[in-house]
Formats: C-alpha cells, sequence, structure tokens
C-alpha cells in the first residue's frame, strides 16, 4: 500500500485506468463518467496551478464546500503539494467558518460559491492570515472588487484548471516529486468537529490514519472493480470522506448527488449504483416515505404491503438464525439457533419469493435497483427501520466510528451482517470496554462480552491530536494509546461492537436513575406521528419531551378528524392533538415493551418547526443537544414548571 492519499490515486490511475472515477452532472443534469487516468491528470493540473499561486508543504487550506467532483481534486491537489485541508460545509455560520480560518492558521481558502467567501468578508480582521481564495462556481466583479479592497486574491477554480492544463507537461514530474516527499505521518487534514457538545475541535488526521482503514477495507466489503456509489452526504464529514477514498481504492467510482428526494431518487435511476452510505435520518425518510405512500393508496395495496412486510420481518428473522446472524454475548452452540431456526425458514421462503416479486422488488427499484450494500453511520439505526430494509431483502450494513478515528472503527460483514450491532471492529483497531461513571474512566481493566461500559479505540486510525489543544488530547487519548470514544456500549462473544448512547447524554433525574435516552428517542420515533423528539429532565422528577411533529401526518389527521384551526402553530398546541402525541408516546414507552417506568414521558412540547442542520442537527443531523436547551429553554421551562 503507497505511503500516503495521492500515490494511491496515482497506482489507481496506473491500475485501473480507464475505471470510472467519479460522476458528476453536466448542465443539463446528465451524469459524465471520468476514468482513474482523467481525474489523476486533472489532479496534477490542479496541484500545478495551486503551486504556481502559493500553495506548498505544511500550508493550510480552508474547503468550504459540499460534496462535487471539484472537492476530491482540491483535495488531492493540496496534499500532493504536502498541504493539509481544513474542510466545513455551507451550513456552517459566518462566525464559525472565521474561527475555524482563523483558529487554523489557513492562508489560503477554497469556497464553493460567493455567499460562503462573503461569509468571511463580514468580518475579515478574524482571518488575517487568510490572503488568497478560490472559487468553485466563480463570481462576478463585485464580489472580486470586495475581495481586493481586504487586499484577498481571488481566483475561479475553473481557470486554475485551465492554467492546470497549460502547466502539465512542465510540471507533471516536480509534482510527482513533490508526491514522494509527503511522508505517512504528514498532516492530510484538519477536521473541526461539528460542535454537538460546544466549541468545535480541530482533529489532525494523518496520511497514516486513512491508509490504516484503506489496506484492509476489502475484508469487510465485497466491492468489485467498476462498481459504482452515490455520494448524498457532506463530503467535509469524516464518514463520506472516507467513503471517497475507500471507493478509489477498491477501484470504484463515485456519483455525486443530494440527499433530497426529488433530487437523489431520479439520480439513483441514472447511475444504478452498486454502493452507498448515508445517516440514519435518510434511510428513515426513505422507509417511512414508501409506508406513508402505501397508506395513502390504501385498499388492497395497502394490506399487500403490510402482510408480506411482515413476512419479510419473519424470515429474515429465521434466517438469520440458520445463518449464524444473531449476536450473542456468550458462547452458546449456533447449531441450536439452526434447529429452531430451520423449519419456519423453509415454511416461509416461498411467501418471500412472492413478496419479492410483488412488494420489495419494486421499492429496491427505487432506489436504481442494483444496490448489493448500503452502509449506515453517522448515528444510530432505529430497530424498526433496520428490521424494514432487513425484511425487503436490502443489505443495509450499520457501521459506527468517530472523526478522532479517521472514522470507521467496525461495520457489519457484507456476507454475514448481524443485526442488533455495529459490526465486526476493523482489523486496523482494538476496542475494549472499560468501567465508567459520567464518562470517565474508574478501570481500564477489559469487561467481559456482555457488560456494559465505555469504548476506547486503539490503532494506527486513531488521530494525531486536537489541533493546537494538547489539553483537550491528553483528556481522551490515554499514556498507552487508548481513545476514550465518549460512546457506551459492550462487545459480543464474537468481538462485535453494539452501541448503547453517549456517557455524557445520560440523564440523572432527581431520584437518581440513571436514563440513556438514545432507545426512548428511538422507540418514540417509530411513530408515524413524529419527525423528531429530545428528551428532557436533568435533575428532574420525572422525563419531558420536546417533539416535532411529522407535518403532512398531522394535518392530514387534523383533517380526517375535522379538527378545526387557521394556523399550524395553533394545531400543535390544540389539546385534543396534544393527548394524540401523549397516547402516540405510551403506546411506545411502557413497561410491556420493556421501558422502566422511570424511562415514560410525562409531559410533552410540540415545536412547529423542524430542526434544521446548523441550529439543532449537526451537518450529520445529529440532534445538538446544548442548542437545543438553549434555543427552548422557555419551552423547556414550561415542561417542568
Amino acid at each position: 500500500m503507497p505511503k500516503n492519499l495521492p500515490l494511491l490515486f496515482r497506482l489507481r490511475a496506473q491500475d485501473s485506468a480507464d475505471l470510472t472515477a467519479q460522476a458528476a452532472k453536466d448542465a443539463n443534469g446528465t451524469f459524465i463518467k471520468y476514468s482513474f487516468k482523467e481525474v489523476y491528470k486533472n489532479i496534477i493540473e490542479i496541484a500545478a496551478a495551486f503551486q504556481e499561486i502559493g500553495i506548498k508543504k505544511d500550508d493550510k487550506v480552508a474547503i468550504i464546500s459540499e460534496n462535487r467532483r471539484e472537492w476530491l481534486l482540491a483535495d488531492m491537489g493540496i496534499a500532493s503539494l504536502g498541504a493539509c485541508d481544513v474542510p466545513r460545509g455551507n451550513d456552517s455560520l459566518g462566525n464559525e467558518i472565521r474561527y475555524i480560518i482563523s483558529f487554523s492558521e489557513c492562508t489560503y481558502g477554497i469556497f464553493e460559491t460567493p455567499h460562503q467567501f462573503e461569509k468571511v468578508l463580514e468580518k475579515v480582521e478574524e482571518i488575517p492570515l487568510m490572503k488568497t481564495a478560490i472559487l468553485f462556481s466563480g463570481f462576478n466583479s463585485e464580489i472580486k472588487e470586495k475581495a481586493a479592497k481586504v487586499n484577498i486574491q481571488l481566483f475561479d477554480f475553473n481557470s486554475l484548471m485551465e492554467r492546470g492544463k497549460e502547466l502539465f507537461s512542465a510540471k507533471k514530474s516536480e509534482i510527482e516529486s513533490c508526491m514522494e516527499l509527503v511522508e505517512t505521518d504528514d498532516l492530510a487534514t484538519i477536521i473541526f468537529t461539528s460542535g454537538t457538545t460546544g466549541q468545535p475541535k480541530g482533529v489532525m488526521l494523518t496520511h497514516r490514519n486513512f491508509i490504516a482503514q484503506l489496506e484492509i477495507i476489502h475484508h469487510h466489503l465485497n466491492v468489485n472493480p467498476g462498481d459504482m456509489w452515490l455520494s448524498v452526504l457532506p463530503v467535509w464529514h469524516s464518514f463520506e470522506r472516507c467513503l471517497d477514498y475507500i471507493a478509489f481504492t477498491l477501484r470504484s467510482g463515485i456519483a455525486y448527488s443530494k440527499p433530497i428526494g426529488a433530487i437523489m431518487l431520479p439520480d439513483m435511476q441514472q447511475i444504478q449504483p452498486q454502493w452507498m452510505i448515508g445517516v440514519p435520518r435518510l434511510w428513515e425518510s426513505l422507509a417511512k416515505g414508501v409506508f406513508r405512500k402505501m397508506k395513502k393508496t390504501g385498499g388492497t395495496t395497502l394490506k399487500l404491503f403490510n402482510f408480506f412486510i411482515a413476512v419479510g420481518s419473519k424470515y429474515s428473522f429465521y434466517r438469520d438464525l440458520v445463518r449464524g446472524r444473531k449476536i450473542r454475548f456468550t458462547p452458546r452452540l449456533r447449531s441450536w439457533d439452526f434447529i429452531k431456526g430451520v423449519l419456519p425458514f423453509i415454511l416461509l421462503w416461498p411467501l418471500h419469493k412472492i413478496g419479492d416479486v410483488l412488494i420489495y422488488s419494486k421499492i429496491k427499484a427505487t432506489l436504481g435497483g442494483k444496490i448489493r450494500g448500503a452502509i449506515s453511520g453517522g448515528g444510530a439505526l432505529q430497530p424498526d427501520i433496520d428490521k424494514f430494509y432487513q425484511a425487503i431483502g436490502f443489505n443495509l450494513m450499520e457501521g459506527y466510528g468517530i472523526t478522532e478515528a479517521a472514522p470507521v472503527l467496525s461495520v457489519r460483514s457484507y456476507k454475514c451482517p448481524r443485526p442488533g450491532c455495529v459490526g465486526d471492529i476493523l482489523k486496523s483497531a482494538e476496542m475494549k470496554v472499560v468501567k465508567e461513571v459520567d464518562g470517565k474512566i474508574i478501570d481500564s481493566k477489559p469487561l467481559k462480552p456482555g457488560e456494559k461500559g465505555l469504548l476506547l479505540a486503539r490503532g494506527d486510525q486513531i488521530m494525531k491530536g486536537y489541533y493546537k489543544r494538547p489539553d483537550l488530547t491528553a483528556e481522551v487519548i490515554d499514556k498507552d494509546g487508548w481513545l476514550n470514544t465518549g460512546d457506551l456500549g459492550t462487545l459480543t462473544w464474537d468481538n462485535e461492537v453494539k452501541i448503547t448512547g453517549r456517557a455524557k447524554d445520560t440523564i440523572v433525574l432527581l431520584g437518581g436513575e440513571n436514563i440513556e435516552p438514545h432507545d426512548i428517542e428511538a422507540a418514540i420515533q417509530e411513530s408515524d406521528f413524529i419527525e423528531n423528539v429530545v428528551l428532557l429532565g436533568q435533575d428532574k422528577k420525572f422525563l419531558g419531551a420536546l417533539i416535532v411533529p411529522q407535518k403532512d401526518v398531522l394535518i392530514q389527521y387534523a383533517k380526517d378528524n375535522n379538527i378545526n384551526y387557521t394556523f399550524y402553530e395553533e394545531l400543535c398546541e390544540n389539546p385534543q392533538i396534544k393527548l394524540l402525541f401523549q397516547e402516540e408516546i405510551e403506546s411506545k414507552i411502557s413497561v410491556e415493551n420493556g421501558f422502566r417506568k422511570c424511562e415514560h414521558v410525562y409531559r410533552l412540547q410540540l415545536l412547529p418547526n423542524s430542526f434544521e442542520i446548523g441550529k439543532e442537527l449537526s451537518g450529520k443531523q445529529e440532534i445538538m443537544r446544548h442548542k437545543v436547551r438553549k434555543l427552548y429553554n422557555e419551552e423547556i421551562e414550561s415542561l417542568f414548571s
């Protein structure tokens, strides 16, 4: 395996020259494919242009953009010169972008649009080191004048690409020599955490951190040369970014889309990818969209759908028993699972095949029809959503990781995916579970399989540290190299990982009961009426919840039940509607469903507006609890008054 990322891409340009590396839409919405040979040439060209405008080894270059073809070219071009990129998404606020550019000492900045660039111009005095900016989408004379007034030189990315074409013949050998000088332990990127717990921290990831995963990933994923991935997540996140690297490592290509149904679904029909990744909310949105469509259709179609989804769920359960796919925390014999499951498995097989013809295949066809595997990461996949995809025979493999581990630590096996866990630990890492109190280690001795505690990870993929914060680095990485992930979980007997929550998300009620909110929130969100939920109750007598209703479902319910209202906000305050939601929650959170009495939700507040990325949600669409508490302080106070 080459010692750095640009050299790895060069290897693919040599051994897989004509295979598709990228696919991006033109002005007409048609995907244009680019081979590894073409993309590598583009990387040399942009690196030559970057070098000409002054980018050199150890420079920091900000990239403020969503996923697009040019992002990878810029990333690889920067890395080819031994420089380091500092990425962020378009949903970031101006003060956040300026803080990151200033703190990481970026001297160059690449921006997707003039609007993103203007965010830094608002208070340009906060980023004194950045004197050069590059825009992916071009700019007008007004923007250029604004930049000139504050002594920032502005370049158009496409113009730099054209200049790179002119430089290619003369500079190719020099750029490749620069690539050879990039060491494995040199910084590849500084990724600032999304700030779900406060001020973002700069995670320093080296080429070694990524290469460690890439050289063993073929053991976990069955990707064929020439396969295509659909990229829909923010590429500045380590999860999606690692996909880019995994794709070209495994000689497969990436098509760029957006996580919006109206864009993504047609793109899937056009590309017909074999692979894709998504955060849990994406898979939940797709599944709930299917259920809403079926309910709207009604009649015999709905009855058939419900029947075969039930059949599929039972079939997948017994299939997993027969094939040894049930997780275990003790060394019990799997032969007993086989004996228990084989007869129901055989009896359900014909019905499952009929269901595939009538129902499952049509659902999978909306996702392009050729997907062999998909990965869910960046958060916990709700059990009911997991079961739905299992029922229709869609291989959704849940994985786990954190930015500080670059990021993947485990993923379900493609050949033997086991529901109820986040898969096998990658061969590039080792993990253990230890005793903790409030997220702090009280005993570093590994716990036995099935015992819950704090997850620690170690290996070549663990970050170099937090940029300019050795104090924070020392808090999470001990002298033996173990990283405190901050996640609670267990290991199975087969060394798989099961996540149970976040150590610092634990709610402690006034009576001393410890509540892990994630499982409760996941159960509540199984309701068709609920889009989002946040549990509250720290130091209170009971739990309360902020609920974001599924707006279209709630409006339809009001119409069907003759509930009159003038404004949607008024509907959310209607006592009949509040009673409906209380009953929905009680149907999910009950002793019969395995929840303790202290885990029941006794009060709720409906919020009329959906949560937004950058406001209540991080870029990975995780709830930023500290921001929710701040934004809805008045509503929270009313819950417990």
